[in-house]
């Protein structure tokens, strides 16, 4: 990312991971001016506050109890204020639910060999809303989007985010102006999401007095916390697995081109733990996290673990299961689960792009023997991803279950080439090349 596309932010920044199981929330400050280490910039955020709660009232990334979810948001951005010493009044948010649709649109249109300046940059983004609203899109689009237009009124603009300019056919262009050609043109990968879950959720982070910098969907999040440079440019997918969903973000050329959720995650391996021992939900989620492995072995037989039975009381006799017990109401659901993942990237079409490179992270990805198993499944490279950049993070918020949490502070901080929706008594800066199209783009939809 160029210096002209980008302009960091210093000071303040608030990242709201609001996810099924837990809500959290990291305050960071960056006090140090922005390091320029070539063409990329590097800034130095420190965390100063964080808080963290159990999350109540969402199933699936999506709320489903209005009160119970404020609540929990509450009680996790007071702890972060008294941790910081500092009261907030903007948060830049994580999506989680809403049902994602992601397409790419590619356009040009005629310099005549002139110098391209913003207003040329304006018309091929006035040509890429014209095609993906009247659905006549030059570009890719994924199966799931292909009959969606931003313009539904049902759906709402979360990313809108160039991935690639050519002049003239010559690609990998990132910044094109000061350039002269005959023809521009740009691949514009578009997210919305749709707009109930967007509005619901606006609504109870502004009961709690809160403002919103911009929503930022999960996966997208998730990479920009966990990915290295070189894996972004050659091609890697991000899986975040949380409680209550698995997102999939594809990177590619330094930007994300595909994104998607899968309503399944930890939690509905503890539910099905709950139905199949006949446990309490509480007991099913210490016998996965103490127990359980996504990959049976040979000594699961013989080792004997203690079962809880729904109604019992807990000082009577323990009933007796052989580990494998267990393992095998697991292995099967994140079977699905990868397979579902493999069959939404080869639906979609970027499989190849993505080539054979996955980073695994979120809370849910900790189980004994996941990396494995989707590396079977996937017939993939797989390493485990955490938070990487982020100084004064605690101890326990460095692990895979806060990688959205932490990408949130570097979208927030970076402001990477994407457009989010625009959000109410919010003033976006001006200065790179992303949100001068963001502004132009919010003005014109």
């Amino acid at each position: 990312m160029t210096k002209s596309q980008n302009r960091a932010r210093t000071g303040t920044i608030v990242a709201l991971d609001i996810g099924t199981s837990k809500v959290c929330c990291l305050i960071a400050r960056v006090e140090r001016p922005p390091v320029e280490n070539g063409t990329r910039i590097i800034v130095q955020p420190r965390i100063i506050g964080s808080g963290l709660q159990v999350s109540a009232g969402l199933k699936n990334g999506v709320i489903i109890d209005v009160e119970v979810a404020e609540t929990a948001i509450r009680k996790a951005v007071s702890a972060a204020e008294q941790m910081a010493g500092d009261h907030i009044r903007s948060v830049t948010v994580n999506l989680n639910g809403g049902k994602p649709l992601s397409k790419t649109i590619g356009v040009d249109v005629d310099i005549g060999g002139l110098k391209i300046d913003d207003s040329d940059l304006q018309r091929v983004f006035q040509r890429t809303v014209s095609l993906n609203t009247n659905g006549n899109g030059n570009g890719q689009t994924n199966s799931h989007s292909s009959t969606q237009a931003v313009k539904d009124p049902g759906r709402e603009l979360i990313h809108s985010i160039p991935v690639g300019y050519a002049v003239d056919g010559n690609n990998g262009i990132r910044d094109p102006r000061g350039m002269f050609g005959e023809r521009l043109s740009v691949n514009m990968h578009m997210i919305t999401a749709a707009n109930g879950v967007i509005k619901t959720l606006r609504s109870v982070i502004e009961e709690t007095h809160l403002e919103i910098d911009d929503f930022v969907i999960a996966p997208y999040a998730s990479g920009l916390s966990t990915l290295v440079e070189d894996e972004t440019d050659l091609g890697v997918t991000v899986i975040d697995m949380g409680a209550g969903t698995t997102s999939i973000a594809v990177f590619s050329d330094g930007d994300t081109v595909f994104t998607d959720i899968i309503p399944v995650g930890g939690a509905h391996v503890t539910n099905d733990i709950a139905r199949g021992l006949s446990t309490p939900i509480a007991h099913a989620e210490r016998l996965k996290t103490l127990h359980g492995a996504a990959m049976a072995t040979a000594s699961d037989e013989h080792e004997l673990i203690d079962v809880l039975h729904v109604g019992e009381d807990e000082h009577n006799s323990p009933n007796h299961i052989p580990r494998s017990l267990l393992n095998g109401i697991i292995q099967p659901r994140l079977e699905e689960t990868f397979e579902l993942v493999r069959e939404r990237l080869t639906d979609s079409g970027f499989d190849a792009i993505a080539g054979r490179r996955v980073v695994l992270t979120g809370g849910a990805s900790q189980l004994q023997g996941t990396q494995e198993l989707a590396t079977i499944i996937l017939d993939k490279q797989v390493r485990m991803g955490r938070p990487l950049r982020l100084r004064g993070l605690p101890d326990s918020m460095s692990g895979p279950a806060f990688a959205t949490s932490a990408g949130l502070i570097s979208y927030a901080i970076e402001k990477p080439s994407a457009v989010s929706i625009s959000t109410p008594n919010i003033k976006k800066e001006t200065g790179g090349l992303g949100n001068r199209l963001g502004n132009w783009l919010n003005e014109h939809f």
